[in-house]
């Protein structure tokens, strides 16, 4: 991506997530312009007017060549664009983008879900609604606070073309937030949505105060479901294994800090599920898991953590008829089938 003018960097998306990546683009490459665009015009006036976008990602400066835009077309001319908005408004957003993205400029999707009303993953998405721009997808272990601090974070970008992918994991790698390429795009992309299903029945189980042996054995036993459902779906075994499988499996299911984790431990302290959503902000694992699971159930995969979650988000079964209907399942051998 060997570029002789002034670099623009394009995001969507002005969230905690999206204003750290802006940030994060910002310092990965200096002298680039990044532009953060928000739908919402009075957000972006409030980030203009005092450098710190207050509502999501508060106390954290943005650097100053960052523009807030809540015009579309001021993302044009960007040479990438990374596409932080929420999986469900992917497809909305990109295609109000359209107009403005220039042919062979890569995507970046950087949210974590399956569409809802069409079962696609991201990549999908893309390919649907931008046909001329190749997809990539970030994801890992990562939090927005953590990033923005400088903390040490490693996460994996793919694309169908690992020479892209190198490049764009060259892009954004700064020495605190380390950059793995992948041409595994289905297996990142089915780690980072897998997870946050997963990571609700950890938090469910944390407030029903199930204790730490059985969070880890909810970390293991929905590892396995991930693995069934990411090698149905034509993942690499080590993919799965690594930062954007495991990794963020293991970041989610067991730090409050996790929205998905939150949402399920207030389910399980008792809380309603509209209580629970109002505590827990936006959550991705709630629009993905009856998707996950119909695919999964498409595919005769076995996926008994997410469709007990599932049941519950469905109000079909109670928390506890869940926990017992979990553990009355028959005993059999452990296994596990790399691939």
């Amino acid at each position: 991506m060997a570029i002789d003018r002034k670099r623009r960097i394009g995001v969507l998306g002005a969230g905690a997530w999206g204003t750290a990546l802006a940030n994060l683009a910002a310092r990965a490459d200096a002298g680039s312009e990044v532009v953060l665009w928000s739908r919402d015009p009075a957000h972006v006036a409030e980030i203009a007017a005092t450098g710190v976008n207050a509502r999501r990602l508060p106390g954290v400066l943005l650097a100053s060549s960052i523009r807030p835009s809540a015009d579309l077309a001021a993302l044009q001319g960007s040479d990438v664009v990374l596409a932080a908005v929420p999986a469900q408004a992917l497809r909305q957003v990109l295609g109000a983008l359209a107009p403005h993205v220039a042919p062979g400029v890569p995507v970046i999707v950087c949210s974590k879900g399956i569409e809802l009303a069409t079962g696609r993953f991201a990549s999908e998405v893309v390919a649907e609604v931008l046909p001329e721009n190749p997809p990539a997808i970030l994801s890992g272990p990562s939090f927005a606070q953590d990033v923005s601090k400088g903390l040490p974070t490693a996460v994996t970008l793919a694309a169908h073309d690992p020479a892209i992918a190198a490049d764009l994991a060259e892009l954004v790698s700064t020495p605190s937030f380390r950059v793995y390429s992948s041409g595994d795009v289905r297996g990142v992309e089915i780690g980072g949505a897998t997870k946050n299903v997963l990571a609700i029945a950890n938090g469910i189980a944390a407030g029903r105060g199930l204790g730490a042996s059985a969070g880890a054995a909810l970390v293991a036993r929905g590892f396995a479901e991930l693995s069934r459902f990411g090698r149905a779906f034509g993942a690499e075994p080590g993919t799965l294994m690594g930062l954007s499988g495991l990794g963020d499996l293991v970041l989610t299911c067991t730090s409050p800090t996790s929205r998905n984790y939150s949402f399920g431990l207030a389910l399980g302290t008792g809380r309603s599920l509209t209580e629970a959503i109002e505590s827990a902000g936006l959550t991705e694992g709630v629009h993905t898991c009856g998707i996950l699971v119909d695919l999964a159930n498409a595919k005769g995969i076995d996926m008994p953590i997410a469709s007990a979650v599932d049941a519950v988000l469905a109000e079909r079964l109670s928390i506890d008829d869940a926990i017992a209907r979990l553990l009355a399942r028959p005993l059999k051998p452990e296994t596990f089938e790399p691939g």
